[in-house]
């Protein structure tokens, strides 16, 4: 039933309706106390009607409040008058993101300008566990200042009814406008839908991800990536069909194009895993002119008869090189020759030499070091030039990363804890006396190894039961060392203790359901993207193609890069890999430096300068980080 103008719901008073549709009903008010302009939404009868659905709403608004970002519509609150349930947000003036796509297609510079804050805008919810759902141009305004708002954040969801499937009410019509239904536009959000959610899964933040990735294309080009003539229609495209790359503007940013693909990918375990990704390749794109204009394509045939040198430091050194460097030199087919840059670090005297780690997105580097109150956690961003200590993590050892680069796991005290860039205490997750290791999935699943004697466990990334994942069988040793492979469910894992012919590099998954042995390894092995497993052999850096659907190596190994330290005790090699193609590495063990040529095979080729035989091996004293 529609409110007319000077209706009243407790201190708002209606002005005039703004919207309507499977949402509710939005209505312009104002707040005769404050004297100012909000928007109501009077929810649906089906939701106000219903305790359980209603008690939820209540909840879901409850942490829809706790949002405050200058790219996110306030929720005031919720109003409850005669019988009618209502939402007060903010009012934002200025046409939808719908309105305006139906002018056209946007420049570029205005897309990245306008993508930039609806990806800031969703970085901020799901950093508080929130997931929109229904992200779509109509959910989006435009105001006349330029700023954008990102409107009715995880009221799809909120509003589903208790044990609905994911998409059964998102399909339903939100809140339209004039120009959507004057461009024939479908009513919904089978558009924007993710595969997932159109097969009736879960939605997670990777869902929010392809819709964003839907709106960019759509202001880029003015038409819909997935189009149909009905829902029907729509989803079978969602599910089945490419968008139309030939439609985006010859000018594109090579960054933005591959942003595009990356997002629109239909295996959820193949999409960009966080906004805060995208936001990044957005800001990036602002600041430069496109690299692809200035690259030029070697095959790889040709790169492998290069004798390119690289300049290494090699000796008491961590080197950080760029992955892409060793992965395009195994790729079959013609690429783009990497950029490789490289920056000295000196870090604080490192209590454990073997525990470091790169972040997700290749731009922070945690390790253990001395402080003023003894061995503790440091992190360095890549971009300065400095490291800062983190606090409560004296005696911390073997850091790990969450997959959004924002969190640290580490083993202290006997425990396994983590630790939130952003603030906050330590938080404790389980026992670990002697731990081995631990990784991190997009789920917040955390597997680690909690003894030297033991097989794998899981728990909770905000702590919960402790189950084990890996089973122990006759003749076997520890397992340790555990890494997430891409699709989050599958992990390797090392074995190098028990019967020799048991040692090696394994697969398993958090379903248990089968554990395959991939290769005999004396040390621990890491996957590297885009397919290759990563270990120390007699101190090299080798590289074995890597087939994860089936868990096996499909071709011959390859070099690439040496002398790396290995932990002969802890069975642990001193390296370390990022999602974006960044490799570290600590060379050698002594303070004593000397640079070297190294070539892409990981052959010497010449020396620079000389070593003084008489300065004294400190192997604390120099900790150098190449990028």
């Amino acid at each position: 039933m529609a409110l007319a103008p000077g209706t009243r719901l407790g201190p708002y008073e209606i002005t005039a309706q703004i919207g309507v549709g499977g949402m509710g009903e939005v209505y312009r008010a104002i707040d005769t106390n404050l004297k100012r302009a909000v928007a109501i939404k009077v929810l649906p009868e089906a939701v106000a009607a219903d305790v359980d659905r209603l008690a939820r709403f209540q909840r879901e608004a409850e942490v829809l409040a706790s949002l405050n970002h200058p790219n996110i519509a306030i929720v005031h609150g919720l109003e409850k008058s005669d019988g009618v349930t209502a939402l007060v947000m903010e009012l934002v003036e200025g046409p939808t993101l719908a309105d305006r796509i139906a002018e056209g297609p946007f420049p570029l510079d205005e897309t990245l300008h306008v993508a930039k804050q609806i990806a800031e805008a969703l970085e901020a919810a799901h950093e508080r566990g929130i997931i929109h759902r229904d992200l779509k141009p109509a959910n989006i305004k435009l105001r006349p200042d330029g700023a954008v708002k990102v409107l009715d954040f995880g009221l799809a969801k909120a509003m589903e009814p208790t044990g609905a499937m994911s998409s059964s009410y998102s399909l339903s019509p939100t809140i339209t406008t004039p120009a959507m239904t004057q461009m024939g536009m479908i009513l919904g959000t089978a558009a924007y839908m993710s595969p997932e959610q159109a097969k009736g899964r879960l939605a997670d933040k990777r869902s929010d991800i392809w819709a964003f990735g839907s709106v960019l294309y759509e202001m880029l080009t003015g038409k819909r990536a997935f189009p149909g003539d009905d829902v029907s229609d729509t989803l079978a495209a969602v599910l089945r069909v490419e968008p139309d790359w030939t439609r985006l503007p010859a000018n594109t940013h090579g960054a933005v194009r591959r942003l595009l693909r990356r997002c629109l990918q239909k295996d959820a375990t193949q999409r960009l895993h966080d906004i805060n990704d995208a936001r990044i390749e957005i800001q990036e794109a602002q600041a430069t002119t496109d690299p692809e204009t200035m690259t030029v394509v070697i095959p790889v045939s040709a790169r492998r008869r290069e004798r390119v040198a690289w300049a290494l430091l090699a000796v008491a050194t961590l080197a950080l090189v760029a992955l892409a460097v060793s992965a395009t030199l195994y790729l079959h087919r013609a690429v783009p020759e990497p950029v490789v840059t490289r920056l000295d670090v000196v870090t604080p005297p490192a209590a454990d030499s073997f525990s470091f780690a790169l972040s997700p997105n290749g731009r922070q580097l945690v390790f253990v070091a001395n402080g003023e109150k003894g061995s503790q956690l440091w992190v360095r961003p890549l971009d300065q030039s400095a490291a800062q200590p983190l606090a409560d993590t004296v005696g911390a050892s073997f850091p790990f990363w969450a997959p959004n680069s924002r969190a640290v796991g580490f083993f202290a005290d006997g425990k396994l804890k983590r630790i939130n860039l952003t603030g906050g205490a330590v938080q404790v997750l389980a026992d670990a006396p002697v731990p081995r290791g631990g990784t991190w999935n997009a789920e917040d699943v955390i597997v680690f190894a909690p003894t030297i004697n033991s097989a794998l466990m899981r728990v909770a990334a905000g702590g919960g039961p402790v189950e084990p994942v890996t089973q122990l069988t006759v003749g076997q040793g520890s397992h340790r060392w555990p890494q997430f492979l891409p699709d989050g469910r599958q992990f390797l894992f090392s074995m190098a203790t028990g019967l020799p012919e048991t040692h090696g590099a394994y697969v398993s998954s958090l379903d248990g359901e089968k554990t395959v042995r991939v290769m005999p390894a004396e040390t621990a092995a890491m996957y590297a993207s885009p397919g290759y497993l990563l270990l120390v052999s007699q101190g090299v850096l080798i590289a074995y193609p890597f087939n994860t659907a089936n868990g096996t190596v499909t071709k011959a190994p390859i070099p690439v890069t040496q002398p790396v330290g290995a932990d002969d005790g802890a069975l642990h090699s001193a390296f370390s890999v990022s999602e974006q193609g960044v490799l570290a590495y600590r060379v050698g063990t002594g303070s004593r430096r000397q640079l070297v040529w190294v070539n892409r095979m990981g052959e010497l080729f010449g020396r620079i300068g000389s070593i003084d035989e008489d300065s004294p091996a400190n192997p604390e004293s120099h900790r150098t980080v190449n990028a």
